[in-house]
This record gives C-alpha cells, sequence and structure tokens, in this order.
C-alpha cells in the first residue's frame, strides 16, 4: 500500500490557515488530519465545525478526523454532513463500540479506532473486521509536539499480526511524535498512514518534509 502522510492541521498557524493548507494541497499529502478535542476526554480543546467547514472548503486532500471527545455519537451525523471522509473514534470513548462505528458507515464515512498507548491491542479483536483504519497513538492524546513512545513499534507489529489472524483489512495509523528518524521503521513494521504536526508545520519547507516523510 502506499504510504499515506496525514498533516496535523492542530499544528498549523491559524493566522494563516489558508495558506498552510495551500502548502498541503501542493504536497505530496494524501490527506488533512483533524484533531477534535473537547476539554473532556482529553485536557485541551482544538476546534469545532466552523473551522472543519472552512478546511473542507478550501482543501483539495481527504479529510481525517480524529475524535478525542466524549459522547462521539452525538456528532457522528454533523461530520458526515462536513465532508469528512475517515472518522475516527477512541475505543476508551465509547461504551458501545461497534454501534458506533456501525453509525459512522452508515453517515457515508469510513470507520476508524484509535487507541491510547497503554491500550492493549488485543481488545480490538472482536470489532477488527468492522473498522476500515485503526490509530494507534504514540503519545498520549491531547497536545502536539510530544515525544513518541517506543513501545508503539511492538503495537504496530501486533495490529498487524491481528488483522492478519481474523482475515481482514484496515489501515494502520500511527499518530505522535512521527519525525523522519522513525518513519521507516513504523513502515517497515506495516504502518500505512503517517500523522505528522509539528514535524511538517515547523518545517523550514513543509512540502520537501512530506516528500522526504512519504519516502522514508
Amino acid at each position: 500500500m502506499t504510504h499515506i502522510i496525514s498533516p496535523s492541521i492542530l499544528a498549523a498557524d491559524f493566522a494563516n490557515l489558508g495558506a498552510e493548507i495551500e502548502k498541503i494541497n501542493a504536497s505530496q499529502a494524501e490527506w488533512i488530519h483533524l484533531d477534535i478535542m473537547d476539554g473532556v476526554f482529553v485536557p485541551n480543546i482544538s476546534f469545532g465545525f466552523p473551522v472543519i467547514k472552512y478546511i473542507k472548503k478550501h482543501s483539495k486532500k481527504t479529510l481525517d478526523a480524529h475524535l478525542m471527545i466524549v459522547n462521539p455519537d452525538n456528532y457522528i451525523e454533523r461530520f458526515g454532513e462536513a465532508g469528512i471522509a475517515y472518522l475516527t473514534v477512541h475505543y476508551e470513548a465509547c461504551t458501545h463500540l461497534n454501534r458506533t462505528l456501525q453509525k459512522i458507515r452508515s453517515c457515508g464515512m469510513k470507520a476508524g479506532v484509535a487507541i491510547n498507548p497503554h491500550t492493549p491491542v488485543s481488545l480490538l479483536s472482536e470489532i477488527i473486521q468492522d473498522v476500515d483504519l485503526i490509530l494507534i497513538m504514540s503519545v498520549n492524546p491531547g497536545f502536539s509536539g510530544q515525544k513518541f513512545i517506543p513501545n508503539t513499534y511492538g503495537k504496530v507489529t501486533q495490529t498487524k499480526e491481528l488483522l492478519q489472524q481474523k482475515n481482514a483489512n484496515a489501515i494502520i495509523e500511527v499518530d505522535g511524535g512521527i519525525d523522519l528518524t522513525n518513519a521507516p521503521k513504523l513502515y517497515e513494521l506495516g504502518a500505512n498512514a503517517l500523522v505528522a504536526g509539528n514535524t511538517v508545520f515547523m518545517s523550514n519547507d513543509p512540502i520537501d518534509t512530506i516528500r522526504q516523510l512519504k519516502n522514508s
């Protein structure tokens, strides 16, 4: 599978958001990653539907939304209406995860499940065939710029093995502390998509940094 780069817009300069989106449009990145935080599930607040509407209007890329919120079921329809392609909810936030995933798909989106660094991959065993994407958090969710947690490598391997055991097919995405030093190994172990925030937007040449990440 082609290496997918999903720059996290949370790390962009929001005073120049239009220009930041244009950089991504001009790059080899396939997706734009939207970190949606409510200040409850994680200790931070990001942005909501007005900003998503603006990004959708100006972006030429697939929108990949990661919900770090409680009660995600309350907003699934609105994300579908907003033009989100991949909608990822947290295993830890969903009491009835299978129903949530079905609802996402019924709204015309691909369904993703994210797991925190402390959550075992094995807990996804019963829903692995119902997901289109598995997002492995390589930092504790809530803030950009954190250091990559090394045990993520093992979790990528475990996720790939679980997919093979269950004869399932899902994109393996990794989010948090991604840079040019760990991207090659993550791809080698089975990751298909990498989320990069500060590595891209704090770079002197974001377009070239995306190219390097993609070809790691």
